[in-house]
């Protein structure tokens, strides 16, 4: 025979249980014209308080897992920038000719609110984002990217990612840099069509992270004080940033 779920054994004990108090009613009290009116206007009030409690409850268990895999995911992105995506903003900022201006507008304060953080977000989106590839140092990048191989590839393959498109798609935008960079045996003397090549996949990587990098900042900000402090502290785009706390 097949075995009955918990969900049918609760629902024949919460049966069983309302038979046994409407017959204790019916018992003691008598009156089973009265029994009879009382289970029927349960039962027809039942349609309407079952529809209002799934309602409500299917919203607060709705809002509260969203609410712990924005958690989980931001943990991870945090992860990510710690590892990897800090670092090579550092480097990649400094080979984008127009690096100049976009940083100043990424020197995050304190004192920002939502409205400075949509700001500077449309100014990213007017940036054109794009590298020297003649002053990048290849050997270093793909050396730094080489040694994260392992954690970029754990990272993929982490099922959380799957609710945050732009960050999957950064993170296969790393990953196929690292490869593309790896795949060669030098990454010298290379054809300007190749190099050409390697400035696009370069440039992708930096408008993603840098796009990326200002959400997880203004996540942090509104969630985090204590961990955008020491974001702010170590931003990127800062020259005179220090995780030193001198006031």
């Amino acid at each position: 025979m097949t075995r009955l779920s918990w969900e049918m054994k609760l629902g024949i004990v919460l049966v069983a249980l309302s038979a046994v108090v409407y017959t204790i009613k019916f018992l003691f009290l008598g009156d089973p014209e009265n029994t009879y009116f009382y289970v029927f206007n349960a039962l027809g009030f039942l349609p309407i308080n079952v529809l209002l409690v799934t309602i409500v409850l299917n919203s607060l268990l709705s809002i509260r897992s969203k609410r712990e895999k924005l958690q989980k995911l931001n943990m991870v992105i945090g992860t990510f920038f710690s590892e990897v995506g800090t670092g090579l903003l550092t480097a990649l900022s400094d080979y984008d000719p127009c690096g100049g201006d976009i940083k100043k507008e990424l020197v995050v304060k304190t004192e920002w609110g939502r409205d400075e953080f949509d700001r500077v977000s449309a100014c990213l989106a007017s940036h054109p984002f794009g590298v020297d590839i003649g002053v990048v140092r290849l050997e270093e990048l793909r050396e730094f990217l080489m040694q994260r191989r392992d954690f970029l590839l754990r990272l993929l393959e982490n099922p959380v990612l799957l609710e945050h498109e732009s960050f999957t798609e950064l993170l296969r935008a790393v990953f196929h840099l690292t490869e593309e960079l790896e795949r060669r045996e030098t990454l010298v003397g290379l054809p300007a069509s190749d190099y050409a090549h390697l400035a696009n996949d370069i440039a992708r990587v930096y408008s993603l992270l840098v796009r990326q990098w200002l959400d997880y900042m203004r996540y942090l900000k509104e969630n985090y004080p204590y961990l955008f402090s020491l974001a702010m502290r170590t931003n990127p785009f800062d020259s005179e940033a220090t995780p030193v706390v001198s006031s």
